[in-house]
Parts: structure tokens; C-alpha cells; sequence
């Protein structure tokens, strides 16, 4: 290990007098041995610096074809979440549950201290403060990052409301979360540097009594960035859970009918399942608008008048790229269009712009694909990583809602979740009532991603897409969603469960998606005015062909309509193996009475339907 300077300067002063944040700067500084220390301001000097020294270094390659935009590409190994390598620290590892890694906090600490000592040596330290949500919100939350990445610190800056105006409010006695990371690759003397720093051996530790979120090894997406999943969700669903709130991974979605009505939908699904896509939709419906409010995670809260409110945490899409275009999702190619993003593991035209499977219909001559090799349509692999990613404001969204800043959040008339299934589940179906509608969550299954590192297409249960994303006891998470729903005076909103993704016996898919799921959200809207038709099912009310608006839909798709709304009883016979497994992993002491319930009187209406 090189030798620890004597001394550790700060390049700027720091901007707060908040005695914790000061003595935990010193106490990091202390172990990660760091060359110099900066208090990050949220700037446009500072993204011009952190930038421009990223160029320097190789990491950024400026993209001349997008103003104030940059591409990179990661270590090979360091492309994607890594679930087995995420740890719940709860001082009790029955709190951690069994959807989670647990580890002993102290030990977890012990192991981490060591591999943290030195560990920023020849680097710079970040010290980046954040707030997740509108900074004149009631009740704040803020995180303070420290951070040897320099991708990580200009990220932030677009990601979260971050810099001087956050420092000011963290006076001395307010609360925030620590957020330490290291990409864990210190410098010797004289020693150079790799575009993409890392370390084989990651860990990303969550301690959920403390606050504290501890990230080592990785430079990538929300391994690093953690005010995204770590905090946004990790520990924000324990602060919920203790404060009587949700956060969620869901997106908050703007709709008005053609004759005025607003309403507010949030809607869940697991990584690279159209969320984003969903949370920018361009309706084929004429008269209707969409406007977005946030694309990935919701916090809610009930408000004076029992209804729940959400507002979006985040101030930037980090989205996945590949699928991403013009017919897919306009909004997002506009808001990229319009510069001040990061786009990391796409492909590089020839003309200095970001391409991926899915941005044109016909792949450029050459490019520099995400490995930063020569790349032409014959080479035969992905141009673009699966999980490549553009980082962009949402502030520039064409399709954003005034209130996408509103401190009080927007009130939400319906919850949707959605997986990838080719089979069994329908497109669309409505709970019937609160409790059965957190069962249907409960056992969200989904087809596996390239979000996160593992098999790709292995069908597992998500419940409420927040698989990876607890940072409890899921049983304990589930009874947390019941008693939301028991509250008095509580204004609750509608439960659907929705299936862009189903397909006919020949791999077609029965659903055209995109801009024409407007007609699945319009019947559920309906359905919230009681103006809209539906058959009782044994898993829910779902609509007959006749009863969605499809007007204009390509002649193509009219006859698979039928089938994307069947309700096979046989299929869903056998789904009640599936769903017995996974209750089964819960543990009987912690899974609530009420779910069992629900699956005993799915059973049940299944055996009547046969």
C-alpha cells in the first residue's frame, strides 16, 4: 500500500458548519488517505471541471454531435447492478429477511474499514451534498456522498439537487444519510491511472438502523450513485417503513382526458420493462396528454385529505438506452437530444454522437462500440452494452409536468404493476380491493434483464418490483403496504396489474405497446369513474376487446386483443406452484395472515372455474 501522506488539504473550505459532517469528512479522510479533498458546489465551473479532467484522463469523450454531452465506457466487469454482492447490514439478520444478502454489521464493517484503508490514495475525494426530492419540501432528506469518482461527483450534479444550495441547509443537528464509495483503486507515485477504475472485489452494504450506506469496488450506475437505488429505496423504504410512508420503484405518470380530467397514475416494474417508456408515453389517443412527473421511484405520502401523494426523489433519468428511439420513446430522444448528458457502455458514431441497438432502424457503417473496438453491422455482437445507459436532466423533458418540483407531491388515483410474461398473466387486470391488490403485487413475476448481472430471461417473483431493492424483512415490507391501506380516513388508490409483454404460441407479441398503452390506462380510468365495463375473473375484473378504446389500432393487432386479455385457468393453476414456492421463502411467522388468505381464496376461485 503506498505511504499515507502526512497531511490531507482540502481544495476548497467547507461549506457547512454541520459538526458531524465535519467530523466524518476528517474520520474518511483519516482511512482513505486521499491527495485532496473538494466540497462540491453543483456548479457549472465544476461540471466544466470534473468534465473536462475526465476528457483528460480518457474516461469522457466529448460528443460533439450533443452540446455539453460526453460518452464512456466502463470496465467490462463493472457494467450492471451486482446483486450478490448488495448486503442489508440490519443488527438482526432476521430483519434483512430472505430476499436480501445479510451480513453482521460489525463484521461487515470490519471487513469493509480494511478494504477502504488507502483505498483513495493518489485520488481525489468528493464530498457531494444532495437532497432527494424538492429542497423546500416539509420534511427533507438529504445525503451527504463521499466519493473518490469523478464520473460519480458530475453525475450527481444531474441526478439529484446537489451543491451549494443543499449545503446551506445542513446546519448543525440536521439529519442525512452517509454515503460513502470508492472505486477502490489507489495510486502509487508515479503510477498511471485507467480510464475506469475498480476493483474485482465489490460490496455495497446498506446499514439500515444507521443510515449509513457503505459502496466499495464499483464505478457503475447505482452501485455508485447513491442517492438512486441505496438511498432512494434501500434505505428510504426503512425510513418509510419507521415514518409511516412508501418509497417505491415506481414511476409518476400525468394524464388528462380530452375533456379536462387529470389524474395521477404511479406504476411499477422491474428494470428494463418499459417504465421509462411508460413514464414519457406519447398517447395514440387523440385528445389525450401525458405529461411526466418522475420515471423511476416515488416517494408517498398520505395528505390531510386521506389521499396518497408522490413525488419523484430523483432530478434525472438514468435510463437504459438500448430499445430506446424515436418510435419507442420520443420524449426521452428529445430530452437527450437536448444535451448536458452522460452517456456510459453505448456505442460512438463516427460523427461524435451516442448510438445503440434501437436509436435508428438501420445501424450505422461504423462505430466505436462500448468496448471502444472498431464495430460494423457484420461483427456480430451488440454494438451497444445491454444495460447501456444515458444520464440526462429531467428538467429538459418536452413531456415533464409544472409539478415534477412540487414539494407536496401529486395526489395518485392508481398503482400499476407490470413484469415481462410471455404467458399467463393478461394485459390488464383490476383488484378487487386493497388488500387483494397487495397480493397481486406480492407475487409480481417478471422475466430477467441485463439490468442486473445474472441469467437473463428466468422467470422470478418481484414483488412490487422492489426485489432488489427492499431494505427489510419483505414479509414485514408487505404488512407495511396492508396497514397503509388501513388507515383511517385513507383515500386509497385503484390496484392494476398490467402485461405489455404476453405472446402468441409463435413468439409475436399479442400488444403493441408504447403510445397505445393509453388505451389499457384510459380503461383504467374509467374504471376509477365507473363508466367502464368488466368481467370478474378469478384473478381480477378484466375488460373484453369490446370494452377498450381501440380505435385506430393497426387492423394487425385487433384479432390478438382477445388473447392478450385471456384468463387461462389451466396456466394459472400451475402459477399456484410458483407462487406456494415463493410464499414459502417468506417464512410463516413474518408472511401476513391477510396474504394467505388471498391465495387461499385465489385457489379457491380457481378450482370453481375449472
Amino acid at each position: 500500500m503506498p505511504e499515507r501522506p502526512t497531511a490531507t488539504l482540502a481544495t476548497t473550505a467547507a461549506p457547512t458548519a454541520h459538526p458531524d459532517i465535519a467530523a466524518w469528512v476528517a474520520e474518511v479522510a483519516e482511512l482513505t488517505a486521499p491527495e485532496r479533498i473538494v466540497y462540491c458546489d453543483g456548479s457549472r465551473d465544476e461540471w466544466d471541471r470534473l468534465t473536462g479532467e475526465l476528457v483528460a484522463k480518457g474516461t469522457f469523450v466529448a460528443l460533439s454531435a450533443k452540446p455539453n454531452s460526453f460518452w464512456c465506457a466502463s470496465d467490462p466487469d463493472d457494467v450492471a447492478r451486482v446483486e450478490d454482492r448488495t448486503f442489508i447490514c440490519s443488527e438482526h439478520e432476521s430483519d434483512a429477511g430472505p430476499t436480501n444478502n445479510w451480513v453482521d454489521p460489525v463484521d461487515m464493517r470490519t471487513v469493509l474499514t480494511e478494504h477502504f484503508r488507502g483505498a483513495m490514495t493518489g485520488r481525489t475525494m468528493y464530498v457531494i451534498a444532495f437532497c432527494m426530492g424538492p429542497l423546500d419540501a416539509g420534511e427533507p432528506k438529504y445525503g451527504v456522498q463521499i466519493t473518490d469518482s469523478a464520473y460519480v461527483a458530475a453525475s450527481m450534479q444531474i441526478m439529484t439537487r446537489s451543491g451549494a444550495q443543499v449545503w446551506e441547509q445542513l446546519t448543525a443537528g440536521t439529519e442525512f444519510v452517509q454515503c460513502l464509495h470508492s472505486v477502490g483503486a489507489p495510486l502509487s507515485p508515479g503510477q498511471a491511472d485507467v480510464p475506469w477504475p475498480c476493483d474485482k472485489t465489490k460490496y455495497i452494504a446498506h446499514f439500515p438502523e444507521t443510515r449509513t450506506i457503505w459502496s466499495y469496488g464499483s464505478g457503475y450506475g447505482g452501485n455508485a450513485l447513491l442517492g438512486k437505488k441505496c438511498f432512494a429505496l434501500r434505505i428510504a423504504s426503512v425510513i418509510g417503513r419507521d415514518e409511516g410512508w412508501l418509497a417505491e420503484h415506481m414511476l409518476i405518470l400525468k394524464l388528462t382526458s380530452p375533456q379536462g380530467k387529470t389524474h395521477y397514475i404511479a406504476a411499477a416494474f422491474p428494470s428494463s420493462c418499459g417504465k421509462t417508456n411508460l413514464a414519457m408515453l406519447e398517447p395514440t389517443l387523440p385528445g389525450w396528454q401525458a405529461e411526466t412527473v418522475g420515471d423511476d421511484i416515488a416517494w408517498m405520502r398520505f395528505g390531510a385529505d386521506g389521499r396518497l401523494y408522490a413525488v419523484n426523489p430523483e432530478a434525472g433519468f438514468f435510463g437504459v438506452a438500448p430499445g430506446t428511439g424515436a418510435k419507442t420513446n420520443p420524449n426521452a430522444i428529445a430530452t437527450i437530444e437536448a444535451g448536458n448528458s452522460i452517456f456510459t457502455n453505448t456505442a460512438r458514431t463516427d460523427g461524435g454522437d451516442a448510438w445503440w441497438e434501437g436509436l435508428t432502424e438501420q445501424p450505422p457503417a461504423h462505430l466505436i462500440d462500448w468496448r471502444g473496438n472498431d464495430w460494423t453491422p457484420a461483427s456480430g455482437t451488440p454494438a451497444a452494452h445491454p444495460n447501456s445507459r444515458y444520464c440526462t436532466p429531467i428538467e429538459q423533458c418536452p413531456s415533464v409536468a409544472p409539478e415534477w418540483n412540487d414539494p407536496r407531491g401529486v395526489p395518485i388515483s392508481a398503482i400499476f404493476f407490470g413484469g415481462r410474461r410471455a404467458t399467463t398473466v393478461p394485459l390488464v387486470a383490476e383488484s378487487f380491493d386493497w388488500a387483494h391488490g397487495v397480493f397481486t403485487a406480492s407475487v409480481l413475476s417478471s422475466e430477467t434483464t441485463a439490468a442486473a448481472a445474472g441469467a437473463v430471461g428466468v422467470v422470478r417473483r418481484d414483488p412490487m418490483a422492489m426485489l432488489p431493492f427492499l431494505g427489510y424483512h419483505v414479509g414485514d415490507y408487505f404488512a407495511h403496504w396492508l396497514a397503509m391501506g388501513a388507515r383511517e380516513g385513507a383515500q386509497l388508490p385503484k390496484i392494476f396489474q398490467v402485461n405489455w409483454f404476453r405472446r402468441s404460441a409463435d413468439g409475436k407479441f399479442l400488444w403493441p405497446g408504447f403510445g397505445d398503452n393509453v388505451r389499457v390506462l384510459k380503461w383504467a380510468l374509467e374504471r376509477l369513474d365507473g363508466t367502464a365495463e368488466a368481467q370478474r375473473t378469478p384473478i381480477g375484473y378484466v375488460p373484453a376487446a369490446a370494452d377498450l378504446d381501440l380505435e385506430g389500432l393497426g387492423a394487425g393487432y385487433r384479432g390478438l386483443i382477445d388473447a392478450a386479455l385471456t384468463v387461462d385457468v389451466e396456466e394459472w393453476v400451475r402459477e399456484l406452484e410458483s407462487i406456494d414456492e415463493w410464499y414459502s421463502t417468506i417464512g410463516g411467522n413474518r408472511l401476513p395472515d391477510t396474504l394467505r388468505a388471498e391465495l387461499a381464496a385465489l385457489k379457491l376461485r380457481l378450482a370453481e372455474a375449472l
